[in-house]
């Protein structure tokens, strides 16, 4: 039971982290397209990029507790390669549910951004972001695992 409740209590301090960031990209995202008039897909876009800044720091410094240990420069890469999908995503996804829905982008944003929160962001930053996916880290574990396995059977 003690692991179920560290996953919910590792999700439920993701989502505010990514609420933050959201916060974060909605803000720049507005801003850049009522403030000073910049097409909303390139606002969006530079929102995004806000965002996705924001989320990384928190993450790594509060939600994702065991990335201390990794290297700083590999989650770095990491959640580049997720941030870009990611933005792809979002960007994308705005634009289209937009340009489908006639509406303000705001509201096709909001719904796009929940989705690849919990169905990308979140499911690729636990397990292959800020975990230790290295080669050498798995052949420890089965290393380990069988060292269990050969001291059971005597």
């Amino acid at each position: 039971m003690g692991k179920v409740k560290n996953e919910l209590w590792t999700f439920c301090k993701a989502q505010l982290t990514a609420q933050m960031a959201t916060l974060v990209d909605f803000v720049v995202s507005f801003l850049l397209a009522a403030g000073f008039g910049m097409w909303y897909v390139y606002a969006s876009f530079l929102g995004a990029l806000s965002g996705g800044a924001t989320n990384c720091v928190a993450n790594y410094r509060w939600v994702f507790s065991g990335a201390h240990d990794l290297k700083k420069r590999w989650v770095a890469l990491k959640y580049l390669l997720v941030w870009m999908g990611s933005i792809l995503l979002n960007t994308g996804g705005t634009y289209l549910l937009t340009e489908l829905s006639g509406s303000y982008f705001i509201f096709p944003k909001t719904i796009v951004a929940v989705a690849i929160a919990l169905l990308w962001n979140y499911p690729l930053q636990r397990t292959f972001v800020y975990r230790d996916n290295s080669l050498s880290q798995r052949l420890g574990k089965l290393k380990d695992k069988h060292s269990k396995t050969e001291n059971t059977e005597e």
